[in-house]
């Protein structure tokens, strides 16, 4: 598949990808050749040992993503907005990397405003971080419409409260990035000019461990939040024996434990 929609980088050196948004005109919402698209880039990334992890960002502009394209869901034969409301599809089911079962690192930076459909890929994404400048909200009941799909989606991350909150204020709040800090939908702020390249430095870091070991790890826990904690503890132990038999690991610990003084970041 050409790409239209977005930007694929395969940095082989680093065993990272690059996945940029790119419909800046259309303030980088999404349309249905963008889901096609994204479902085809997560299915690349989950096939090519080459890729250990992606970093998700989008075209510069005012916005990460407004969400879905709104200019084009007045067209009837757009599967996403199908006539018969029970058969139109879910965007997320193309655009989220969990959703296609990719369970490769995905670090997300947002600038901008990230609002409604931006959620798909925030909310399946494992590092998310954003610029000074960003915002977060919801504008489906300003315009009369049922928000659900995203706001499921984000309690993964972010509390009850603070999601409800998001929904039922619509257009008229928006989440500040200090704000998007506090309540956990995101992990670091940075100033604009700084974002992506953070992203990638953080992505570059995440990439250069085995993937085996990252993969299976973010499986287990992305899994788990399907069930109670009894089950999910109980089952947790299946993923350490199909990725480290008898705790085996994939690097030579002892050279790594024998560096001396060796560099890490506080948070």
């Amino acid at each position: 598949m050409d790409f239209e929609t977005l930007v694929f980088e395969k940095c082989a050196a680093e065993h990272l990808c690059i996945v940029t948004i790119n419909r800046p005109r259309a303030m980088n919402a999404f349309n249905y050749r963008m889901c096609q698209e994204f479902q085809e880039v997560w299915r690349r990334v989950r096939e090519d040992d080459g890729i250990n992890a992606v970093v998700l960002l989008a075209a510069d502009g005012a916005a990460f993503s407004t969400g879905i394209d709104v200019n084009e869901i007045r067209d009837p034969a757009n599967p996403l907005v199908a006539t018969d409301e029970f058969n139109a599809l879910d965007p997320g089911d193309f655009l989220g990397p969990k959703a296609n079962k990719c369970w490769k690192p995905v670090i997300c930076a947002v600038h901008g405003m990230a609002a409604g459909g931006a959620f798909y890929w925030i909310n399946e994404s494992d590092i998310v971080i954003c610029s000074d400048d960003a915002s977060f909200f919801d504008p489906h009941c300003t315009y009369g419409m049922t928000s659900s799909l995203e706001p499921i989606g984000a309690l993964s991350k972010v509390h009850l409260g603070e999601v409800l909150r998001m929904v039922l204020m619509g257009n008229d709040e928006r989440i500040g990035a200090q704000t998007a800090l506090r309540i956990g939908l995101v992990s670091e702020v940075t100033s604009a000019a700084d974002l992506h390249a953070r992203a990638r430095a953080i992505g570059t870091i995440v990439a250069a461990k085995p993937s085996v070991s990252t993969q299976g790890s973010i499986k287990a826990i992305w899994q788990s939040l399907d069930m109670t904690r009894s089950a999910a503890l109980s089952g947790g132990i299946h993923y350490c024996q199909l990725g480290n038999p008898r705790g085996m690991t994939e690097v030579d610990r002892e050279r790594i434990m024998a560096i001396r003084n060796k560099p890490f970041a506080v948070r």
